[in-house]
């Protein structure tokens, strides 16, 4: 789960899993898996470094950065 802030100032809290996509627009609006689009405060490049931050202490990212090394380039 990563903190952000919406628009109004106000914290959420959301599950980092269920990122689909963001936009600048010039806000910075986060698309979920489930359709729920957020408006929030954070520039897009600070809400992708909280994702790397939560996925480091899930252990998700080091899997998928051994993965990589383990199956090589792909032809």
């Amino acid at each position: 789960m990563i903190a952000v802030t919406r628009l109004n100032g106000t914290k959420l809290v959301i599950n980092a899993l269920l990122i689909e996509m963001m936009e600048e627009t010039p806000d910075t609006m986060i698309t979920l898996t489930t359709g729920k689009k957020i408006l929030v405060l954070e520039k897009a490049s600070e809400v992708t470094e909280l994702i790397e931050r939560y996925l480091r202490t899930i252990g998700v990212y080091a899997a998928a950065q051994k993965s990589e090394k383990t199956e090589g380039p792909s032809t």
